[in-house]
């Protein structure tokens, strides 16, 4: 059998900008790291820097995001850029931010995957000891009401997702694509955060979205979206699949395997990370 191949960065970047729910202005930069150190959080404006490790054992929320942390610190909204390094095979890296939550940029993981494609990855020398290599062998699932997320063995690694909004304008949606970073970038990377106008006020009388505007979401009622043109006809359910990739990146790899979701979130996603994680 042959061994996984692990990568770093190139080189680090930085990208800048406002948190969805927070709203705190921060700054992150993803730099290299080694084989071993896998994916991780750095929050440089507290005492002492204290690391979060991108793992299922840091994760303190999945409402409306996922959030993670440690006694000492915690750091949200890490899906989209985590589902960036993922989906672009980047295994290891630090990421150093100075708030409590990631940008949300434009709602998307382009920013973030443009951003990996410039500065490249650097290929890691591992031992196949220091290779994950769990298989997935037979099918497992969780599920909440109507929504369920599932795992199938595969001869490659794919991704596929259905939502069902009453909203007309959203509909029944299912899209699948099969893992690899260029088809990431083109196809998944760009897809927006989306929300129900009628949603919004609630959202805001919550203490949440804060940070949120037509600049970096898509936002519809029943019968139009308010801040056309959509990148693709389908790109609420794609963006849903960019949700279920960074989630699932909390393994710390992703198996090969087929991932199937319908009406899931983020609860139901790290809910199957953790049944693979037992």
């Amino acid at each position: 059998m042959s061994i996984k191949s692990e990568y770093t960065l190139k080189k680090e970047f930085s990208c800048s900008g406002v948190g969805l729910h927070t709203g705190v202005n921060t700054t992150v930069r993803v730099l290299p790291a080694n084989i071993g150190e896998g994916r991780y959080f750095v929050r440089v404006d507290l005492p002492e820097n204290p690391k979060i490790p991108a793992i299922l054992e840091s994760v303190l929320s999945t409402t409306l995001s996922t959030e993670l942390g440690t006694t000492n610190a915690k750091v949200r909204t890490v899906e989209h850029l985590l589902a960036a390094l993922t989906g672009m095979g980047i295994d290891h890296a630090r990421i150093e931010i100075d708030g409590p939550e990631v940008p949300l940029l434009d709602g998307s993981a382009q920013n973030w995957v443009e951003a990996i494609a410039t500065v490249g990855r650097q290929p890691l020398d591992s031992f196949p000891q220091d290779v994950p290599n769990f298989q997935i062998t037979q099918p497992l699932s969780v599920q909440q009401g109507d929504g369920f997320v599932a795992v199938f063995p595969a001869s490659e690694t794919r991704f596929s997702y259905g939502i069902d909004f009453s909203a007309p304008v959203i509909g029944n949606q299912w899209y699948s694509y099969t893992a690899n970073p260029e088809t990431f970038a083109r196809e998944i990377a760009p897809a927006r955060t989306f929300t129900l106008k009628e949603q919004v006020e609630q959202l805001r009388q919550a203490g949440l979205i804060k940070g949120g505007s037509l600049d970096n979401a898509i936002v519809c009622d029943n019968h139009q979206w308010l801040n056309p043109p959509l990148r693709y006809a389908n790109e609420p359910v794609r963006h849903k699949i960019l949700d279920l990739v960074g989630d699932l990146s909390l393994l710390g790899f992703i198996p090969q395997a087929h991932y199937l979701a319908y009406k899931a979130g983020h609860h139901l996603h790290v809910q199957l990370v953790q049944e693979l994680s037992k």
